[in-house]
């Protein structure tokens, strides 16, 4: 529902224009000073604000320019009783969509605010395509990725819909993001549902929507996730976690092409294309009882499968440096290189947690690191050059050489797990602090590794 905001002093102009909108299936908020407005503002999404030029302390002016500093500045259309040319010029050059005149018109103040509310929806819709064109770039150089990128580019113009298989952080969404910016709907909204992360009580309104009044909370109207992707795209997050209920719905609407928003008897048209994602095995879901056969063959059109980290090696160097120069620039850092030796070490490490895991040990690093311009093995987190460089058991000369390499690994582990607190690690092993300090000294390790 579009939201707006009427900032006026004068309380009868608040309350005609709120009931006004109000009747129009606006929402709105009224604020009776500028400086009121503008932490509303600050703790809200508005989409249009009504703002009156002549007000105490703080001037409609003031206020227009304090709102430069929001990243989501709605549109703003500025009524005046004593408006000049010189005003209306200035109150355009500070961003305001529109000026009215007192007293107002009602006519000219709804076709004012629907074009305004019509605009922040195509600028908020136009920043969301530049973000997502920007994030999207699959990179890698190994023969699964190149057949992933073939395989996205002949799916892609088509319709179809597509069912994305991998690890957690093996890079589904970027796949997702990839096919929509390659389709013929990447004017469109992609609009994301991470079915595991959204409450089961709450994951249809999310989805579908709600009337105001449709349940105990439901103080306005609710526009879903569906709706918002007419058009477009709707990316299922790890649909192998949503409800069999939703899944019933889900699956309607797919046959549909429709659906009934929460509390409404009314049901809505939408032109979408599904993709899904998951990390289970869906036909062993099936077989539990957890997912539904006839959703599965709706969603599995076309199954691709993203490969973990650690089957694509190769590709390690290739996003290990694409990512130094992504968040060398996103952080204003000189550019930076990585060394072989730090690129050997990171080829080594298993990456349990995938391309997400190299991600955030990357950033990790150009962050905390910020005049180096050649990033090393020392700048490594220490538990990824460990896991390399242990050693089989058959090494071993002796029981006593096995035991104090596992308690060396041991005690290694526990310290990075405590940021290298020595007295809590030695609380979590068990031991006294200064036994702890022997113990390392006699296994070689120093005190701030």
């Amino acid at each position: 529902m579009i939201h707006i905001l009427v900032i006026d002093d004068e309380a009868s102009i608040r309350e005609s224009l709120g009931g006004i909108l109000e009747d129009e299936g606006y929402q709105v908020t009224a604020a009776a000073d500028g400086e009121s407005g503008l932490e509303l503002m600050a703790g809200q999404s508005f989409d249009v604000v009504l703002l009156d030029i002549w007000l105490p302390k703080m001037d409609g002016l003031a206020v227009l320019e304090h709102m430069k500093e929001f990243a989501d500045r709605p549109e703003v259309i500025m009524i005046s009783g004593h408006g000049t040319v010189e005003t209306a010029v200035k109150a355009t050059k500070l961003g305001a969509y529109d000026f009215l005149e007192k007293p107002l018109s009602l006519e000219k103040t709804l076709i004012a605010v629907k074009n305004a509310a019509e605009a922040h929806r195509l600028r908020a819709q136009n920043q969301e395509l530049k973000r997502q064109v920007a994030r999207v770039e699959i990179a890698g150089d190994s023969v699964p990725m190149k057949a992933l990128r073939q395989q996205i580019g002949l799916m892609a113009p088509t319709n179809g819909r597509v069912l994305i298989y991998g690890e957690s952080g093996t890079g589904k969404e970027l796949v997702a993001r990839t096919i929509h910016a390659q389709s013929a709907r990447k004017e469109g909204m992609f609009v994301e549902v991470n079915c595991a992360a959204i409450p089961e009580d709450m994951i249809e309104s999310e989805l579908f929507g709600h009337c105001k009044g449709a349940f105990p909370g439901a103080e306005h109207e609710k526009e879903g996730r569906l709706r918002k992707a007419d058009g477009g795209t709707l990316f299922l997050d790890e649909v192998g976690d949503m409800s069999l209920k939703t899944q019933s719905k889900v699956l309607r609407m797919l046959d549909e092409g429709r659906f009934t928003p929460v509390g409404m008897e009314e049901p809505v048209r939408v032109d979408v294309r599904v993709i899904a994602a998951t990390n289970k095995d869906l036909e062993e879901e099936i077989a539990r009882g957890n997912f539904r056969e006839d959703l599965f063959y709706r969603l599995n059109v076309v199954p691709f499968v993203v490969p973990p980290l650690r089957e694509r090696k190769e590709d390690i160097p290739v996003l290990a440096r694409h990512f130094v120069r992504e968040f060398s620039s996103q952080y204003s850092r000189r550019p930076k290189e990585i060394s072989d030796e730090a690129l050997e070490v990171l080829g080594r490490y298993s990456w349990p947690g995938n391309v997400r895991e190299l991600r955030n040990v990357i950033e990790r690093i150009v962050i905390m690191n910020p005049t180096v311009q050649r990033l090393e093995k020392k700048h490594l987190p220490s538990v990824l050059y460990r896991e390399g460089t242990r050693r089989s058991l058959g090494e071993f000369n002796s029981l006593h050489e096995a035991r104090a390499a596992y308690e060396r690994d041991y005690i290694l582990k526990k310290l990075d797990e405590t940021n290298g607190n020595v007295s809590r690690t030695a609380e979590v092993l068990g031991l006294e602090r200064s036994h702890l300090y022997r113990k390392m000294k006699a296994l070689g390790i120093a005190v701030k590794e």
